[in-house]
C-alpha cells in the first residue's frame, strides 16, 4: 500500500456528477481543473495519475496546506502541454496534483499534496519555463485551503502603483503644446457690421426671427453669455466689405438670404463655432461655404506657405460630397482649387491632385482617413472644417474615423457643425470637437417635416404596393419628376428591372452599384433624361435636384428621422411638392410618431392610420403586464 493510500480515508463517490466540461478541463468563467482532458479527473479531488480520486476534507487531512503562485497566462499552454499530456508529466514526477486557474493577465497555481511533493512540482514548473528563457514564478505564498469559496485563493500581490493623473494631464498639455508650437498663427475675425443691422434693437431682432420661421440662437459658451449678432436681411450687409462673394451671389441668381444664412453668417465670420440646425433644404451648404472662402483668403499664411489644404468639408456620402464639391466649383473665389475625396472613385487620381496642392478638401470620412494614415494628404494646415450632416454621419457608423480625422487638425481651428435633427450622438461630437460654439435652429428642435410638402399617407397590405405603384406612374403628369425610396438594394433592382420591362424609363441609385453608375444615374435624373428614379436611403440627403415634384415611400424608412429627410427632397428653393407613402401592418411601431409628424404639418391623418397607433399601444401594454408578471410566477413556482 502506498504513503498516499495509508494517509487517506475511502473515497466515497459525490451525489452530483459536475458538467462534462468541467471533467473535461475545458474554462468554465471561473476557474480550470486541468490535467488529463479526457475526463480523467471527473471531480475536484482526484489525483490525475489514475488513482482513485479524492474529496477535498481528505486532501485536507492527507497534505500539507496547498501551495500557491503566479504564472504569467501566456506560460500556461507550456505547464498543460498538448492535451494535458505535460501536467499529467509533473504530476507523475512530482506525486502533487497541479489545479491551475485562469485569469486575464497572469494565472494562479495550486498545488496539493505533501510538502515534498509540493516543492518538486513547483521546482519542475520553473525548471520548465526557465528553458524557454523565461521566469516562472514571479511572486508566491503558501495560502491555507477554504471549503466555503469557490473562488480558488489568490497569492499576495504587489501593491498596485497609483496613477498621477494631474501629472499625466500636464504631460499630456506640454505635448499638445509642443505638437503645434510650430503651427502659424490664423486669424478669424473678418465681420464688419452694417450700420443698418447694428442699429435694430432688440425687439425689431426678436420680431424678425420669428417672422423668418421662428429662428432661435443660443450661446454655449458655459463661461461667459455673449452677445449673439444681429442677423443680416440682404448680402450687403454680411459681405458688403468682399466684392468678388457679391458678385458670384448676383451671377448665381440669389435674392436674399434664407433664415439660416442670414443668423450663421454673421457668427462664422466673427470667428465663432457654429452648430446649424435646419431642415433640409434651408441653404446649409451656402450658409458655411462663403464665410469658408473669406476666411481661407485672408489668412496671413499664404496657400504656398501652408503646405497643405486650409479648408476641410466632412460629409456622410458621396453624392452628398459631390454636391458640395460641385457647389465650391461653382462660385470659382479667387481661383481656389478644391477636391472631391470618397470610396468608390480614382483613388490614384485623388492621391495625385492632393499631392500637387489643393485649397479646400471635400470628403467622406472613410476615404480621408485612409489618405491620413497613409501620409498622403497634411491636415495640420487645415483652419477651417465643416461637419455636414453630422447625425447622418453618426447613423452611418463613422465617428471613430472622425474622432482620428480630428486628432491631426490643430485644436484653434474654427469648426462648423450642421445637422438636420438634435440627437445625443450629434450632442456629444458637439462639446468634445467645438470650442464654445453658438447654436441656431430654425423652426423648431421637435422633429418635422418641410410645411411646403402636401404629404398623403396610404395604409395597404403589402401584397398590393406594386400594383398601387404601377397605376400611381400611369397616373403621373407629363411635367413630374418622381423619387421611389424603398428599404433594401435588391428591391430598388427588382422594382427598377419591372418598370423598365413594362417600357417605363427609370434608373436605380443605391449602395451596391459601381460609383461610375451611380454618378451616371443621378445625372440622368437631374438632367431629366428619366423622370423617376428609385432610391435606398442613400439619396435622403444630400440630392439637391430642384425639380422633384412626388415623393413616393414604397416603403417606409427604419426610423421617422428619415421620413422626414426623405420628404424633403422635394418642396426645396420654396417650391411646393407631394409626397406619398405607403404603410402596412409592419410598421404599426412608427405610427404614432408619424401622426405627430403629419399633426404638426397640418396634414390630412387616416383614420386606420389611428387605428393601427392604438393596437400597437394595446400590444405594448399587453407585453409589459406580462413581463411584470413574469418575476411573480416564477416565485409562484419556487413556492410550490
Amino acid at each position: 500500500m502506498s504513503d498516499w493510500e495509508e494517509e487517506s480515508e475511502p473515497w466515497v463517490p459525490p451525489p452530483v456528477s459536475r458538467p462534462r466540461s468541467y471533467r473535461q478541463g475545458v474554462g468554465n468563467g471561473r476557474g480550470w481543473s486541468v490535467g488529463q482532458g479526457r475526463g480523467r479527473w471527473a471531480e475536484e479531488g482526484s489525483r490525475g495519475n489514475g488513482d482513485p480520486p479524492r474529496n477535498r476534507e481528505t486532501w485536507k487531512q492527507g497534505g500539507s496546506t496547498p501551495v500557491c503562485f503566479r504564472l504569467d497566462s501566456s506560460l500556461v499552454g507550456m505547464v498543460i502541454g498538448r492535451g494535458g499530456a505535460k501536467i499529467k508529466e509533473l504530476e507523475e514526477l512530482s506525486g502533487a496534483r497541479i489545479k491551475i486557474v485562469n485569469d486575464n493577465y497572469d494565472s494562479e497555481v495550486k498545488l496539493f499534496g505533501t510538502r515534498g511533493q509540493q516543492d518538486k512540482a513547483k521546482e519542475l514548473i520553473n525548471d520548465l519555463v526557465k528553458s524557454s528563457g523565461k521566469e516562472a514564478v514571479y511572486e508566491y505564498s503558501e495560502i491555507p485551503d477554504s471549503t466555503e469559496s469557490t473562488t480558488p485563493p489568490r497569492a499576495t500581490e504587489k501593491p498596485t502603483a497609483k496613477i498621477d493623473w494631474a501629472f499625466a494631464l500636464k504631460q499630456a498639455a506640454i505635448y499638445e503644446a509642443t505638437k503645434w508650437a510650430d503651427v502659424p498663427q490664423i486669424k478669424k475675425n473678418f465681420y464688419v457690421e452694417s450700420k443698418k443691422i447694428s442699429a435694430m434693437s432688440k425687439d425689431e431682432v426678436l420680431k424678425w426671427r420669428k417672422e423668418n420661421n421662428n429662428i432661435m440662437c443660443t450661446d454655449l459658451n458655459e463661461n461667459e453669455q455673449r452677445s449673439i449678432p444681429n442677423p443680416v436681411s440682404d448680402f450687403e450687409d454680411a459681405f458688403s466689405p468682399f466684392p468678388e462673394v457679391m458678385s458670384a451671389l448676383k451671377v448665381a441668381g440669389f435674392k436674399k438670404p434664407t433664415p439660416i444664412q442670414s443668423q450663421a453668417w454673421p457668427i462664422i465670420l466673427q470667428g465663432t463655432d457654429l452648430i446649424g440646425i435646419a431642415q433640409t433644404g434651408t441653404g446649409k451648404t451656402l450658409a458655411y461655404l462663403l464665410p469658408g472662402f473669406i476666411h481661407l483668403d485672408l489668412q496671413p499664411c499664404t496657400g504656398d506657405q501652408r503646405g497643405g489644404p486650409g479648408m476641410l468639408v466632412l460629409a456622410p456620402t458621396r453624392e452628398l460630397a459631390l454636391q458640395v464639391q460641385e457647389e465650391c466649383s461653382k462660385y470659382k473665389y479667387k481661383g481656389f482649387k478644391s477636391l472631391c475625396v470618397y470610396g468608390g472613385g480614382d483613388r490614384r487620381n485623388q492621391i495625385s491632385v492632393v499631392t500637387e496642392g489643393v485649397d479646400i478638401i471635400i470628403a467622406t470620412p472613410g476615404r480621408l482617413h485612409d489618405l491620413q494614415m497613409n501620409d498622403i494628404v497634411n491636415l495640420r494646415s487645415i483652419t477651417y472644417m465643416v461637419l455636414d450632416e453630422a447625425d447622418r454621419m453618426l447613423d452611418m457608423g463613422f465617428e471613430p474615423q472622425i474622432k482620428k480625422i480630428l486628432i491631426d487638425i490643430r485644436p484653434d481651428r474654427q469648426t462648423v457643425m450642421t445637422s438636420a435633427t438634435w440627437p445625443d450622438g450629434v450632442r456629444r461630437l458637439a462639446k468634445s470637437y467645438l470650442k464654445d460654439p453658438m447654436m441656431v435652429y430654425v423652426g423648431t428642435l421637435d422633429l418635422a417635416a418641410v410645411n411646403t410638402v402636401e404629404q398623403k399617407v396610404l395604409v395597404i397590405p403589402e401584397e398590393e404596393k406594386k400594383a398601387f405603384t404601377r397605376h400611381f406612374i400611369d397616373c403621373l403628369k407629363p411635367e413630374d419628376k418622381i423619387i421611389i425610396f424603398v428599404g433594401k438594394k435588391l428591391m430598388a433592382d427588382d422594382l427598377a428591372s419591372d418598370l423598365c420591362i413594362q417600357g417605363i424609363q427609370c434608373e436605380a441609385l443605391h449602395g451596391g452599384r459601381e460609383q461610375c453608375d451611380r454618378e451616371q444615374a443621378l445625372d440622368d435624373f437631374k438632367e431629366g433624361k428619366v423622370r423617376i428614379l428609385i432610391a435606398t436611403d442613400l439619396a435622403s440627403r444630400g440630392l439637391d435636384v430642384h425639380d422633384i415634384t412626388i415623393v413616393f415611400n414604397y416603403d417606409f424608412p427604419r426610423n421617422i428621422e428619415e421620413y422626414v429627410h426623405r420628404v424633403g427632397r422635394t418642396g426645396r428653393a420654396g417650391r411646393f411638392g407631394e409626397s406619398v407613402t405607403l404603410v402596412t401592418r409592419n410598421d404599426w411601431r412608427v405610427s404614432e410618431e408619424l401622426i405627430n409628424i403629419l399633426e404638426r404639418a397640418n396634414q390630412e391623418v387616416p383614420e386606420e392610420l389611428f387605428q393601427m397607433a392604438e393596437r400597437y399601444r394595446e400590444f405594448k401594454q399587453r407585453k409589459n403586464r406580462e413581463r411584470d408578471m413574469m418575476p411573480n410566477r416564477g416565485r409562484w413556482r419556487d413556492s410550490r
